[in-house]
């Protein structure tokens, strides 16, 4: 399930949210969107986290706020805190191998 993210909803999640930062005009971004949604439909865990799609041209303070520099980049919250950070994945595996701890 895909959310809209709000400023709050990040920092109070009952379980790791996946937030997944972007551009509306990026290929590799939307090459990354795919291999993300393969990942999680390839290993069923479409349940393990809460994922959030930012898009820099409608969140850029979420985007500041994580300091995000370059995208697409992933980014595991849990507990409050940023747990995890991949930036500009190339492949289903590299995601794959990123999200390894908390998949099944």
């Amino acid at each position: 399930m895909t959310q809209t993210v709000s400023a709050g909803a990040v920092r109070n999640l009952e379980k790791p949210g996946l937030v997944f930062f972007h551009s509306l005009v990026s290929g590799p971004c939307r090459r990354v969107d795919g291999f993300l949604a393969q990942v999680l439909q390839r290993r069923r865990n479409h349940g393990t986290f809460r994922l959030y799609r930012v898009a820099k041209e409608r969140r850029p303070d979420l985007v500041e706020r994580f300091a995000v520099e370059t995208l697409p980049t992933l980014v595991v919250v849990e507990s409050k805190s940023v747990r995890g950070r991949l930036i500009a994945p190339a492949s289903c595996a590299e995601i794959e191998d990123f999200l390894g701890p908390w998949l099944d």
